[in-house]
């Protein structure tokens, strides 16, 4: 197949969205499909364009899968970066790159796609291509990985129901045109098809982990022994993006209510738009640690290095995310301490393989956390659940294999379609020459 998506992030990017876009393309190509990407340069989650590209300059680059001997073709096009993205910063950020994008996909037509795959954020890439798309005859393929309109609106960076009202009929107008659509979580799925997309077009498609990448280190962990953190310290993580989805907030309320505690050591590792604030904050904490984000080549480390996972989440971004975070929290064996709602896809997941506690309720995360820190063999359990989970539910070959059949068959549904209906035009066709032929003839 051929191939063509359009994600504003992808690797190298080491967290979140381009970190499952660039290693489902690079999965795609190496079972021998051509793909071809156009993203914007590396930002995230830093907020800030990597020193080796260019926030204003097209740029192509060009990677060969080993095994199949295919080529990766990588177009990164100009966005804006704002330091922090919030409000109408962060619409003009995503609207750029929908802009700069436009000549790229629109040149890709030319190239006859198979399937036209966007990765959402950002919605505002889909008119450009569902064009490709038509233009092409290829299928038009809607993959969301963050209901980026709504959690504007249920995070209150909007507020105006007006504006709301008229985002939501554009969102729907354009959603259900795309010939297939997927989402990481069922809740999320059940949401996509709310918004008009038939549920017979929807693909089940959930976040990955390599198992064999992530897995329980048995013994001394090399990182925790570099920071010199003692084997007496219960290590409380959270590793990721640093921003107000994730909740990273209440988290810096947890540790200053710990503060007290000494057996507890929180390591808060990753960027963001809150990262300067909650080092300001800490900094004489003398139980918080900082760590910038860890190379893929000690991601495992890092993981293996807590002893309690820390996912906190808002209750106004429930379903509408579902935390990428998470499969390499759960392939690790460690124990998850979570926030969310009964209902919701992360409790569902996270309540017979972690602890979840009330979002926002301090009382019950220090209380968990507190149990947690106290019960060696609960942290055992429940890390053995959550990393035979990830082996028979997440593993990326299990995942990406699923995805490549979904992919296959709105293919050939696409080209039964294409054959059917230039059947129907042929048979109209001699219709049309019989009918012409019969007044030939009444004339005659």
């Amino acid at each position: 197949m051929k191939i063509l998506l359009c994600s504003i992030n992808f690797s190298p990017e080491l967290t979140g969205i381009g970190k499952y876009s660039g290693e489902m393309a690079e999965w795609l190509c190496e079972r021998g499909h051509e793909v071809r990407v156009v993203t914007a340069p590396p930002h995230y989650p830093h907020w800030k364009v990597a020193d080796e590209h260019s926030s204003w300059r097209f740029k192509k680059e060009y990677r060969v899968a080993v095994s199949s001997l295919r080529e990766l073709e990588v177009q990164r096009c100009p966005l804006w970066v704002p330091r922090v993205p919030r409000g109408w910063k962060r619409v003009l950020h995503l609207m750029s790159f929908a802009l700069s994008s436009w000549p790229a996909m629109m040149k890709n037509v030319f190239w006859k796609p198979d399937v036209v795959l966007l990765i959402a954020p950002t919605f505002f890439c889909s008119p450009q291509v569902l064009c490709a798309a038509y233009l092409s005859g290829a299928v038009s393929w809607l993959h969301i990985q963050d209901f980026e309109l709504d959690a504007a609106f249920e995070l209150n960076d909007f507020s105006s129901d007006r504006l709301r009202s008229v985002s939501e009929r554009f969102e729907q107008c354009l959603v259900q045109k795309f010939a297939r659509g997927s989402s990481i979580s069922k809740r999320m799925l059940q949401r996509l098809i709310s918004k008009g997309l038939h549920p017979s077009r929807c693909v089940f498609f959930p976040n990955w982990v390599d198992t064999s990448v992530i897995y329980p280190i048995n013994g001394v962990v090399p990182l925790r022994r570099e920071l010199g953190i003692p084997d007496d310290k219960v290590v409380a993580l959270y590793s990721g993006s640093m921003g107000k989805k994730q909740g990273i907030e209440f988290l810096l309320q947890v540790s200053q209510h710990m503060a007290a505690q000494s057996n507890i050591q929180f390591v808060f590792c990753g960027n963001g738009p809150a990262k300067q604030s909650l080092t300001d904050i800490t900094e004489q904490m003398a139980n918080v640690t900082h760590l910038p984000l860890q190379p893929l080549s000690r991601l495992n480390e890092l993981l293996n290095m807590a002893d309690i996972h820390l996912l906190p989440q808002l209750a106004s971004a429930a379903d509408l995310v579902m935390p990428s975070k998470l499969t390499g929290m759960m392939a690790s064996g460690r124990a998850v301490l979570a926030t969310a709602e009964p209902g919701t896809q992360l409790h569902e997941v996270l309540s017979e393989r972690g602890l979840v506690v009330p979002p926002g309720n301090l009382e019950a995360f220090v209380s968990g956390l507190s149990s947690l820190a106290g019960n060696l063999e609960l942290r055992k359990q429940l890390g053995r659940s959550a990393r035979e989970y990830a082996v028979t539910e997440l593993e990326r070959d299990y995942v990406l294999s699923r995805f490549e059949l979904a992919l296959v068959e709105a293919c050939e549904s696409q080209s039964f379609k294409f054959r059917e209906d230039l059947g129907m035009l042929e048979n109209k066709d001699v219709a049309s020459a019989s009918i012409l032929a019969s007044r030939e003839v009444g004339d005659d």
